[in-house]
This record gives structure tokens, C-alpha cells and sequence, in this order.
């Protein structure tokens, strides 16, 4: 088949975004950024300007470890059903509407406590905050992958791209609203605007669609296949939620390519981590005021990667995703030495707009491909579970390895060589997606011919 023949034209491209699921994706996609404002830069700011040290906002940030262990109780989005939250919404909305109203309650705690005096309570609704926020984006990725069967291989991007817009939709807009009001309301009376926006987003849930899939049969095939095995059924129950999703992820893969994989996944973001935790702290140190890092870090920046995202998840419809991540993964890198440049020069505007450019531009298109890529490798049966797998391991270099970021800025108290670093950081990853390059496409050619 010549390659045009396989790839649709520029306008059929663009006129299949024009699907009401795709907007679905969209909105829960702001749900699941919406949390990393509230413990993630706007704590970050907070504690900045109360004058805590680069080391412990670095160390506050370790709460985020949970997005990375995530995959833990993955199996029980996956299989249990919440009293009377499921008849009303069914399995994947129920779970997310659970999450949004503990955020929600947590969200108001948070704005009446100043958390540099009450770092330690801070830090547990922090830490709920988080868990909530990491088990609502279990069941939101598994909306999106029921939402889209692999038969249709050629929506993944575009509905990777609507939950990646979606997501900094979710962190950049009110990040933005936080930063330019927090000097004139103060950030307790930001998080109580923040509490507003989770209300708006519990009103998202109850809008959107279920997917309707083959999950319920798949699973009871797998439970009568274990209790031919255990001869019980509790627990046949038992091993079909907590092994099984990890027994077929292996089984389909081979164990080495499987390995390969998980390797790749974890350390393909690991730069970009360090980079993103110490940010803000660097931005602040150089000399751009709060107001300046709201406009152009948040609102720019989510201004350009909406557009990016969009375009990145055409390319990637086009060309396929994984010349979307060697490519992406490449410029991910590169764009890391403009925050070195801007260390030399300064507090330059238009260097930070170009630096914020770049930046945003590579990280969108990388992305595109990085979560098209771990939804060909999840299955039907268990996409929650197997998608949170891949997705917490990605987290785990992202939280817990970045935890230590602000230890490795004071250490080598050179901004430059920090993020000249943190670019070198991705080239084993790339090395690795090289090595398989020909099993990736294959798996992908095999999940776009394959009808579920």
C-alpha cells in the first residue's frame, strides 16, 4: 500500500475532529490539569513568596509520587462499581465525580490555612489533593481509550491531543487567574476562586457521555478462564483485578520488548521534570515578577500549546507516532538550552517569550505522540489499569526523580549547566524507541488493521 493511500488529506483530517466525543475528552481533560495548579505551581508561588527555600518547595512537591504508584489501585477503577454513583453515571464518571468532590472539599481547606505556618497539615491535603486527583486520572484515561477502540487507531491522536489541550486548559487558565490576582487578593482568597472552578468542572462530569464497550464480557471471560484455574470464585475475582491486566500487557508484548517499553515510558519525560519543577523558582530568581510569569508562562504558554497540540496531533495522524517521538523527544532536548541562554542573559522579555515558545511547542508535540503511544499498548479488558501502568511509571520520573531537582540547582548553583542537564537527560530514551523502532510500527499497523 503506497503511503498516501494510508494516510488521509489535510481536509479529511481536519473535518473528523468534528466528533462529539472528542469534546468529551476535551472537557475531562481539564479536570485532570486543574489539580497540579492547586498543589503543584500555585503552592509553589505561595511558598516562594512566604520565603521557604528552594529545597523545600522541591521536597513539597514529592507528594506527586502518587501519580506514580497510581496504577496500584488502578484495578479497582477498573472493576468496582460505587453504590448508587455508578446506576446514575456509569463506571468510568461515577469515579471521576468521586474525585472532584474530595478536590473540591479539599480545595476549601487548603484556602483557609496558611500553609508556610502549617507546612506538615499543608502537605496531607496536599497529599489527598493528589491521590483524588491521580485516581480520577485513571478513570478519565480510561474514558478516553473506551471512548475510542483501537480499530479507530486513527482518532488516538487527535483524542490524545483533545485531553493534552484539555489538560492545560485545566492548568494554565486559572494558573494564569491565580498569578495576576495573587499580589491584590492574596493566595488564600485564590484558592477559594480555585474551589469555584472545581464546582464548574463537577458540572463538566455530569454533561458528558459513557462509552459503551465490550469491557463487562471481556472481564468475565478472563474471571471463568482464572476460576477453571483456582476453582473459587472470590478468588478468581481477586486475581483477575490485581494480576491479570499485568499478565496480558506481558503476554502481548514478549517479556523483553515489554522491559524495553516500560524503560522507555520512564525515562522519556525526565528532563522536561527537573526543568518544570525549579521553573517558577527560576523565573523569580532571574527577576520576572509574578505578573509577568502569569501572562506569558501561563497564558501564552497555554495559548500556544493549544495551537501546537492541535497541529502536532494532525502531523501525527499523517505521519505516524513514532516519528512523532523521535522527532518531538529531539526538540523536547534542544528547546531545554534556551532556559540556559536566558540564565546568561538574564531577564530579557523577549528571549522568555521565545524560550516559552519553544518550549511549549516541543513539549505539545511530544506529548501527542508520547499518549497516543501508551494507548495502542493498553487492551481492551483492562484499559485502566494497563494505561495507568504506563502513565505512572511516565510519572514517576516526573515527581519523585524531580523531587530532587531543587537539591541538583543548589549543588551545581549554576543555572546554565542545570538546564543544559536536564536536555542531555532524554537521549537514552530516544536510543532506546531507535532500537524498536521496527516492533513499534508494526504493533501499530497491527492495532489499525485489528477490530476490537
Amino acid at each position: 500500500m503506497s503511503s498516501n493511500s494510508s494516510h488521509p488529506s489535510w481536509g479529511d483530517t481536519f473535518r473528523s475532529y468534528l466528533d462529539r466525543r472528542l469534546l468529551w475528552v476535551l472537557m475531562l481533560g481539564c479536570s485532570s490539569g486543574f489539580p497540579w495548579v492547586l498543589i503543584g505551581s500555585n503552592m509553589s508561588g505561595w511558598l516562594t513568596d512566604a520565603g521557604l527555600s528552594r529545597s523545600a518547595i522541591g521536597y513539597f512537591g514529592s507528594v506527586f509520587a502518587v501519580y506514580s504508584i497510581n496504577f496500584l489501585w488502578a484495578p479497582l477503577v477498573d472493576r468496582v462499581k460505587l453504590p448508587v454513583l455508578h446506576r446514575l453515571l456509569g463506571q468510568r464518571r461515577s469515579w471521576i465525580f468521586l474525585c472532584q468532590a474530595v478536590i473540591l472539599a479539599c480545595t476549601i481547606v487548603i484556602a483557609g490555612i496558611n500553609p508556610a505556618n502549617n507546612l506538615i497539615y499543608a502537605s496531607m491535603v496536599a497529599l489527598a489533593i493528589a491521590t483524588a486527583s491521580a485516581t480520577q486520572d485513571i478513570a478519565i484515561d480510561a474514558f478516553r481509550i473506551d471512548s475510542f477502540p483501537r480499530s479507530q487507531s486513527q482518532k488516538l491522536p487527535q483524542a490524545s491531543a483533545m485531553a493534552v489541550i484539555g489538560w492545560w486548559t485545566g492548568y494554565s487558565l486559572p494558573g494564569y487567574l491565580a498569578f495576576i490576582n495573587a499580589d491584590q487578593i492574596g493566595w488564600n482568597g485564590v484558592y477559594y476562586g480555585m474551589a469555584f472552578v472545581v464546582v464548574i468542572l463537577m458540572l463538566f462530569t455530569l454533561l458528558v457521555g459513557e462509552p459503551v464497550t465490550l469491557r463487562d464480557e471481556l472481564q468475565s471471560e478472563a474471571e471463568q478462564r482464572h476460576q477453571n484455574v483456582v476453582g473459587n470464585r472470590v478468588v478468581s475475582w481477586l486475581t483477575v483485578t490485581l494480576l491479570e491486566p499485568f499478565i496480558d500487557f506481558f503476554r502481548r508484548n514478549g517479556t523483553r520488548v515489554a522491559l524495553t517499553l516500560l524503560l522507555f515510558v520512564f525515562l522519556f519525560k525526565i528532563g522536561e521534570a527537573f526543568l518544570g519543577r525549579m521553573s517558577i523558582t527560576f523565573y523569580k530568581e532571574i527577576g520576572f515578577s509574578n505578573e509577568q510569569i502569569g501572562y506569558y508562562s501561563k497564558l501564552m504558554g497555554w495559548g500556544v500549546t493549544m495551537l501546537f497540540t492541535f497541529l502536532g496531533s494532525m502531523v501525527n495522524v499523517r505521519f505516524g507516532i513514532v516519528r512523532g517521538l523521535l522527532v518531538g523527544g529531539t526538540a523536547m532536548a534542544a528547546s531545554n538550552l534556551m532556559f540556559a541562554w536566558i540564565a546568561q542573559v538574564g531577564p530579557s522579555e523577549p528571549l522568555y517569550v521565545a524560550t516559552i515558545f519553544v518550549d511549549n511547542f516541543t513539549t505539545a508535540f511530544s506529548t501527542v505522540a508520547f499518549v497516543s503511544f501508551l494507548t495502542v499498548l493498553t487492551g481492551q479488558a483492562f484499559s485502566a489499569t494497563q494505561y495507568a501502568l504506563l502513565a505512572s511509571l511516565g510519572n514517576f520520573s516526573r515527581t519523585v526523580l524531580a523531587s530532587f531537582s531543587g537539591e541538583l540547582a543548589d549543588l551545581l548553583n549554576n543555572w546554565s549547566l542545570f538546564f543544559i542537564l536536564t536536555a542531555l537527560m532524554v537521549i537514552p530514551s530516544l536510543l532506546m524507541l531507535y532500537s524498536l523502532r521496527h516492533y513499534f510500527t508494526r504493533l501499530l499497523e497491527k492495532a489499525s488493521q485489528h477490530h476490537d
